[in-house]
């Protein structure tokens, strides 16, 4: 059973791209917020494992959309760990693996799969009232009025050696997929990666993970929302 948290409203949107330090970030102020946690690119990687798994064609806008219409995607928002589910099956590993990394992109940038999605994260954040919610487009769409916006960065070189740590994978091909991904979540059509115009942008590259953290507390504390 999740943990009650305080009261009093207090949305933080992380964006940035893969590598950045988000998943960890997020999920490390939020335990220190008592708040929730919300990792909307695990909605996106457990909608693709069923579009995957439902073998339509990724190209297919259509399909792809009936399929996100249908799939019973659940997602806990507890810090200290979290389940996610696609019409019953824990999905938690797969959605990590090379097939789903591969096409997510691709289903992330259909029109309706993000208008639907986007819809379902609203109102888990109204109902949360506490939150960390990180992705792509956090700060910029999903929650425009989040007390804090913050857009993670780091260097591409930095960015590869992490998650080729993660993942146990070479970090030459890990390089080359990262800039692969950069580039289609940055121009797709709808709601792209993107820096919202007030976030605070912060350069992860020489910085660990307990240094974020901490500017990031001092920031909400500044806020008066900490």
């Amino acid at each position: 059973m999740e943990e009650n948290v305080p009261a009093g409203r207090c949305v933080v949107a992380v964006d940035g791209p893969s590598g950045s330090g988000k998943s960890t970030v997020s999920r490390r102020l939020a335990v220190s917020l008592g708040a929730r946690y919300l990792d909307t690119g695990a909605m996106y990687r457990a909608l693709t494992w069923a579009v995957l798994r439902s073998g339509v064609d990724l190209t297919d806008t259509e399909s792809v959309a009936k399929v996100a219409g249908e799939v019973d995607l659940r997602l806990g928002t507890d810090p200290r760990g979290y389940g996610v589910t696609a019409d019953g099956v824990d999905v938690a590993k797969a959605i990590r693996g090379p097939e789903v990394t591969g096409a997510v992109s691709a289903v992330a940038a259909v029109g309706a799969v993000r208008e639907l999605l986007v819809a379902r994260q609203r109102q888990m954040i109204a109902d949360a009232g506490r939150i960390v919610v990180e992705g792509r487009d956090i700060g910029s769409v999903v929650a425009p009025d989040a007390d804090l916006k913050v857009y993670l960065t780091a260097s591409e070189a930095a960015r590869a050696q992490r998650r080729s740590a993660e993942d146990a994978a070479d970090v030459a091909a890990t390089a080359a997929d990262l800039a692969r991904r950069d580039k289609l979540d940055s121009t797709r059509k709808v709601n792209p990666l993107q820096q919202a115009t007030d976030a605070v942008v912060l350069d992860t590259t020489e910085l660990g993970i307990d240094e974020v953290v901490a500017r990031l507390r001092a920031l909400l504390t500044e806020r008066g929302v900490a």
